[in-house]
């Protein structure tokens, strides 16, 4: 078997439609949408409604981590603006892009900048989408958890701690542990372009150490100080900044 595995795709819908070459499935760990593009700050819905420049300063207040004046700049722009149904027209049409690109089959899971609710409107046949559950391709076992945690950034998918874990726990032991977040380790939650560190879970680096699953396949983290490391039996993988690299990370057996 061969499976290609993507995250943070955020808006490559080009490179998606060749994601499953040659693999007899994908799985996408998640954030198809692109809000703002860091590295190109003319990418995305926010510079779509309001120019790069103001995207730029955004950036810039969030990389310092700004974010209370942030969100006060973010306020003055968005002021006259009905924001929710703005942003879910400008989502919808990314993901009548993205859900077309998926390869068959393909199985999917959540990111923190994703809109879950959307999703059952725009997954066709060949698309599975798991959260909190598991599925058997090729003879593994394959566990899914999508969303992110809180954090200042208040992205669309964010949950409780408490809630991420009880989706941990009911995946339970799997052959691939699959989730948009990386395990709490600081190697690993690190992000050396954005010089900070992104949350990770503990409660998904505590069933890694109690389960033993093969792999741990995550995202999230777009350039992380440790791409992969073992966590005891366990490889733990970071699969890449897709929506950058436009290339999966292959796993075969």
């Amino acid at each position: 078997m061969r499976v290609h595995v993507v995250s943070d795709v955020h808006g490559n819908s080009t490179d998606l439609a060749r994601a499953g070459d040659g693999a007899d499935a994908v799985v996408c760990l998640g954030d198809l949408v692109l809000f703002l593009d860091y590295a190109n700050h003319a990418r995305g819905i926010f510079p779509d409604l309001f120019g790069a420049e103001n995207a730029s300063r955004i950036v810039e207040l969030r990389t310092a981590r700004r974010f209370e004046e942030a969100r006060a700049f973010g306020a003055e722009l968005w002021a006259g603006i009905d924001r929710v149904p703005a942003i879910e027209k400008a989502v919808r049409k990314q993901y009548a892009e993205l859900f077309a690109a998926f390869p068959t089959p393909t199985y999917a899971t959540y990111g923190n900048v994703d809109m879950p609710r959307l999703w059952p409107e725009y997954a066709a046949s060949g698309t599975t989408v798991l959260d909190g559950e598991r599925v058997e391709i090729g003879g593994w076992v394959f566990g899914f958890v999508g969303g992110g945690l809180r954090t200042p950034m208040r992205t669309p998918y964010e949950i409780d701690d408490e809630e991420y874990a009880a989706k941990i726990e009911a995946v339970g032991e799997v052959d691939v542990l699959c989730t948009h977040i990386p395990p709490e380790v600081p190697d690993l939650v690190y992000d050396t372009v954005a010089r900070r560190f992104e949350r990770g879970s503990r409660a998904l680096l505590d069933a890694i150490r109690r389960t033993k699953p093969r792999y741990s396949l995550f995202g999230h983290v777009h350039q992380p100080l440790a791409r992969r490391m073992r966590i005891g039996s366990t490889e733990c993988v970071n699969v890449g900044h897709f929506a950058g690299s436009g290339r999966p990370w292959a796993l075969e057996w």
